[in-house]
This record gives C-alpha cells, sequence and structure tokens, in this order.
C-alpha cells in the first residue's frame, strides 16, 4: 500500500525529466497492486507511457493548465472543503501538525493538503488507516476524474485509482453536490477569473467545520517506514 501511494503521489506531481525518467519504475509499482482494477491500470499505462513519451515542456503546460489553472481541478483538498473560507487556514495548521508528528517534513513552499503530500503522508502510516482516510475525500477524487474525463485526461486513471484504494466510496448525492459548480475550460480566461474571484467556494455537502473535523480526525495512526520510491519532484 505504501508503495502503492507513493507512486500516485508521484504521478500527481509536476512533471519533470526525473518523474518520467521513473515511468517505469512507477508503472511497476502500481501493477503490483491488485487493489487497483485491470481496466483503471491500463489507463494509468496510457498515462505513464505519455509522461515517458511526450515533450516535457508539453507535459508541463497540460499539467498547468489542468491543476494550476482550473480551480474545479485543484489539487488541494481543502480547496473543495473550505474554498478562501476562514476555517481553511485552522484546518492547515491542523494537518501540518499530523505531518510532522509523522516525521514528514514540507518544504516552506508547499501546503499541507496539496495530494501529492498528503499521499505521502497516508504513506507513512498502517494500511487500514491510510485507506480509511483516503475514503474521506473520495467524493473529491470522483468528481474530479469525472471532470477528466470530459476532457479525456488520462490524469483520470490517477483518481480513480484512489477511489479503488479508499475503503469507504463516495456517494452519489456528495459527488452531484461538487459537480454542479462552474468547471471552465482552461483557455476561457474570463470564465477562470471569475471562478477565483469568488468568496468563499464551499464545495460539497456539510462544508463546514464537520467536514474539516472528519477529515483531520480521521489523518491518524502510527507511523510505518515505507519501502523506497523515487522522490516526489518538487515544482
Amino acid at each position: 500500500m505504501s508503495i502503492t501511494l507513493k507512486a500516485l503521489s508521484a504521478l500527481l506531481t509536476y512533471p519533470t525529466a526525473e518523474l518520467t525518467q521513473a515511468a517505469g519504475e512507477i508503472r511497476e509499482a502500481l501493477d503490483k497492486d491488485k487493489r487497483i482494477p485491470a481496466s483503471v491500470r491500463d489507463q494509468l499505462h496510457k498515462l505513464l507511457n505519455e509522461l515517458a513519451s511526450n515533450d516535457l515542456y508539453d507535459l508541463q503546460e497540460r499539467y498547468v493548465l489542468l491543476f494550476d489553472r482550473t480551480r474545479s481541478l485543484s489539487l488541494h483538498l481543502f480547496e473543495h472543503v473550505h474554498g478562501e473560507g476562514r476555517d481553511r487556514g485552522q484546518a492547515m495548521i491542523d494537518l501540518k501538525s499530523q505531518y510532522e508528528a509523522a516525521g514528514l517534513q514540507m518544504s516552506a513552499n508547499e501546503l499541507p493538503d496539496f495530494l501529492p503530500l498528503f499521499l505521502e503522508y497516508l504513506a507513512t502510516q498502517p494500511a487500514q488507516d491510510a485507506c480509511d482516510t483516503l475514503g474521506q475525500p473520495a467524493h473529491i477524487f470522483a468528481a474530479i476524474a469525472e471532470r477528466l474525463r470530459k476532457r479525456h485526461s488520462t490524469y483520470e486513471a490517477a483518481f480513480r485509482a484512489l477511489i479503488a484504494l479508499s475503503a469507504a466510496k463516495p456517494k452519489d448525492n456528495e459527488i452531484a453536490a461538487l459537480l454542479q459548480f462552474p468547471d471552465p475550460d482552461a483557455d476561457d480566461l474570463a470564465a477562470l477569473d471569475a471562478i477565483w474571484e469568488d468568496e468563499p467556494v464551499n464545495f460539497g455537502p456539510g462544508s463546514g467545520d464537520g467536514c474539516k473535523d472528519n477529515l483531520i480526525a480521521r489523518v491518524r495512526g502510527g507511523m510505518r517506514p515505507a519501502p523506497d520510491m523515487p522522490q516526489r519532484p518538487r515544482h
């Protein structure tokens, strides 16, 4: 489980030369985890093939357009829970404390709700605890996967894999609540600006303190050393 989470963490980071060179190793790690359905593994292969063979600049541009420019695809989990609400700051502090307690050190430019960092943390936890915790934002993964499917993006596979690993499966009504929010094309700058100016954006049912407390409460468990995987690229 820990290797799978490290592999998915790496897969969802900003593409670098180091990441593209590690594509084969990431594929091998993901293929060993039979909890990921064969159909999803096939989709992951397509994503990894793109990372290994496409022009690095094109890969980086695609990543920025998807995950940095488009708010509805944000890899910052609390963006979908708190938006820019005041609860988000305390949620960040609480989650950072959990990382530090597990011995995971963050760089100065990282936010604790960044999904690849969250997965790296879960890789230090017992497998069942990690699966239970993944179930908390599973509806977020499902909504992002659906938006990526509509864009014909191979990154959809990474989120389908996270759902497969989650102990609790997302509920249809929670997914629908997220999908009702605007999801403009990354090239529609006016629409994107309007979305980022909304204050706050509270995605999903029960997106107040209860969501934060529920998520943070599940991010628990003792530290367990994980086998080595390629280091998560920084950007």
